[in-house]
């Protein structure tokens, strides 16, 4: 029999989350982040006009969705990368840019695909502790080895919510050797920039990469698009290594016309916005501690691993699927997205009334 190489092998497939309700019970998932609102009914419509040429290849250089992202962002195009999620831009820079000899560094509680890439590239993925789920610039920079090669941060974080301000990252790319490449993941960018606090023009000192998604605040998570910022020889490493014809023509066009759409997606994260301090307000009346959230999620701190659990089974039982962290280390968390009125209630009254019975 055919092995894998070692370390892979050593792996475990990354994991999704298992969306089974009981049954008799409608399933509320609140597990994957998935936006509130669907797509812009533009990026509906053009995405089906798209469909009719679907005999075609995609245009592989992205053309109009580069042109639109950089006329919204005030960016050179030519400095644009495209790809099937942000998730593919990740493995991508991690497999272009380190290897066996190499490590990676991120926050203990960063986006557990970032050590999945790691592994891919056979380098060594070393964590950095963090404080109240909070991104630490100090416990970064501590943990840089001399073989660290890259280190990715998430911000917003992902499953935190937390988010450090623009000066921190300023501050963690100055402290970085410039030999390491710095990936700050905005997944949930737009979420937070009504605080006007940029970071593309980091990408000019030629050693940091700003990634993008059109999954979580366009909408988009069926298209998967993603997209990023990137000096232009970092960009062209990338490219080596990317499918040729990675974003479909579909999943462009959908993209192309959600950024047209800017209004659209700016009342998607104010409606989220509102719907998440409302969730946020009861459950830390009802005695929850809730993490200060900026994105389309909330992390609920329990007091040990075991309550977590249990909370977890008791909203499972409703049909009520939230995410457990313990794959971030965080065993005594569950995310909460933030989806519609009706599932945040329901959400919220079990874990309610599961909290009475613990207290009882």
């Amino acid at each position: 029999m055919i092995k894998p190489m070692p370390h892979i092998a050593a792996m475990t497939a990354y994991s999704l989350a298992d969306l089974k309700a009981p049954a008799g019970k409608r399933l509320v998932s609140l597990s994957q982040n998935e936006s509130l609102s669907p797509p812009s009914p533009r990026a509906i419509t053009s995405a089906a006009k798209a469909a009719s040429n679907a005999q075609l290849y995609p245009d592989p250089n992205w053309t109009a969705l580069r042109d639109a992202l950089s006329d919204r962002h005030g960016i050179s195009a030519d400095d644009i990368l495209c790809a099937n999620g942000s998730m593919e831009l990740i493995g991508c820079l991690a497999q272009a840019f380190a290897g066996p000899q190499n490590a990676v560094l991120a926050p203990a509680h960063a986006y557990p695909f970032f050590k999945t890439a790691t592994q891919l590239a056979g380098a060594r993925f070393d964590k950095a502790i963090e404080v109240a789920e909070t991104v630490s610039v100090d416990a970064l920079l501590d943990a840089v080895r001399p073989d660290t090669r890259v280190v990715f941060v998430a911000n917003p974080g992902n499953p935190t919510g937390t988010r450090i301000p623009r000066s921190e990252l300023v501050r963690l790319r100055s402290g970085l050797r410039s030999d390491i490449l710095l990936i700050i993941d905005e997944a949930y960018g737009e979420f937070a920039d009504h605080l006007n606090e940029p970071l593309f023009d980091l990408v000019a000192g030629g050693d940091t990469v700003i990634l993008r998604t059109f999954s979580k605040a366009y909408g988009l998570a069926g298209m998967r698009v993603g997209w990023g910022h990137f000096p232009h020889g970092i960009a062209q490493a990338v490219r080596c290594v990317m499918n040729p014809n990675n974003v479909s023509s579909c999943g462009q066009a959908a993209a192309h016309a959600a950024v047209l759409d800017h209004d659209y997606m700016v009342s998607t994260c104010t409606k989220t916005a509102a719907q998440r301090e409302l969730f946020c307000s009861r459950l830390r009346a009802g005695g929850f501690d809730i993490a200060e959230s900026h994105t389309n999620f909330v992390l609920i701190r329990f007091k040990d691993a075991q309550a977590a659990q249990r909370a977890d089974e008791a909203l499972r039982a409703e049909g009520v699927i939230l995410r457990a962290q313990g794959g971030a280390g965080l065993a005594h968390c569950l995310r909460a997205t933030v989806g519609a009125a009706a599932d945040m209630d329901k959400a919220a009254s079990v874990l309610e009334r599961w909290a009475g019975e613990e207290e009882a």
